[in-house]
């Protein structure tokens, strides 16, 4: 089969070779995946560029890819959730991706059923963004009624974001540019704010949770408009000593990330808020959640551009460089 492989890290070029190997071998846990489509994702550049290798420090060479939808070739021999035929779609678990090859061996927790009304293409934007919700408002462990600010709404993650918020019964604030503010209500943000009309932290004030998508500077003024005791989740925000503990790191890695964390926590604990970081993890069970609700709402993902997987360089070069209004997508 053909896959797309990391040959070596590299901070200035990001360039995966396309190469024959073999087909994997599925152990009893695992389902085998002919894929169809695959989902390319900043996490898949900050991996060549070996910026996450504190958190996972893949050994080279790697077949690179983090997110796919394809069919169920095989099922191993203790899969029961599964049958051949079955479409199915995963943000691959952190140990073992490789969703840039044209087969997949997925431990069987970690997918999840597409849902019907869903396009290979429109499916493939689906795992690790929502995944990446999903975990933010358990780790906030949100409660109906009280309200969330998204902070850049507009984007892909707000697409995912602000309907999830919703079916957990939260009212949502978002903010974004002005021209995608009836897109934004259509997919069920309660209020919206032009960023060039309104400063967010001058108009909102005793939130209870924020989903901070901006990181830098938004980070800090984000705490300002939480109400005492609410939590922020940062997905470009900084790692810090809790993360590290949740993620079970050696102590020495728990130190590290609490020296790295350490002027956003002292910054929550002057607002008397918490701060957390997150790095999304495969979970089965959440996605067939995610598409149980985009089911019932018939929530369509952005897709901004298709490439055809021998174009994988120039869908990371996209991701990394062009000004996307939606997901990057391979097709097979």
């Amino acid at each position: 089969m053909k896959a797309a492989i990391l040959n070596k890290y590299d901070k200035n070029e990001i360039d995966l070779t396309i190469t024959e190997v073999n087909k994997p071998v599925i152990k009893a846990d695992e389902v085998l995946v002919k894929l169809t489509a695959a989902g390319v994702n900043p996490v898949d550049n900050m991996i060549s560029r070996g910026e996450i290798k504190l958190i996972k420090n893949y050994k080279l060479p790697l077949i690179a890819g983090n997110e796919l939808v394809g069919v169920v070739e095989a099922v191993g021999a203790g899969v029961t959730k599964f049958k051949v035929g079955d479409r199915v779609f995963a943000r691959l678990p952190l140990a073992k991706i490789g969703a840039f090859a044209q087969y997949a061996a997925v431990a069987s927790h970690a997918l999840a059923k597409v849902p019907d009304y869903l396009t290979d293409i429109e499916a493939a934007a689906v795992p690790l963004t929502a995944l990446t919700v999903m975990q933010a408002l358990e780790l906030m462990q949100v409660t109906a009624g009280k309200t969330i600010f998204i902070s850049g709404g507009t984007g892909g993650v707000g697409a995912m974001a602000i309907p999830l918020a919703k079916a957990k019964g939260l009212t949502v604030v978002t903010n974004g540019n002005g021209r995608n503010r009836q897109q934004v209500l259509d997919l069920g943000a309660d209020r919206f704010i032009d960023y060039k009309q309104e400063d967010y932290t001058k108009v909102l004030a005793e939130v209870d949770y924020v989903l901070d998508t901006l990181g830098g500077k938004h980070t800090a003024k984000q705490m300002t408009i939480l109400k005492a005791g609410g939590q922020l989740v940062s997905l470009r925000g900084l790692p810090n000593g809790e993360f590290a503990k949740r993620m079970h790191f050696s102590k020495g890695k728990q130190l590290l990330f609490t020296l790295a964390g350490y002027r956003l926590d002292r910054l929550a604990a002057r607002h008397q808020v918490k701060y957390h970081f997150i790095f999304v993890e495969s979970n089965g069970d959440q996605l067939q959640e995610v598409a149980d609700i985009f089911t019932k709402l018939k929530v369509k993902p952005l897709i901004d551009t298709v490439y055809p997987f021998e174009q994988v360089n120039q869908a990371l070069d996209k991701v990394a460089n062009g000004h996307s209004r939606g997901k990057t997508v391979l097709s097979f």
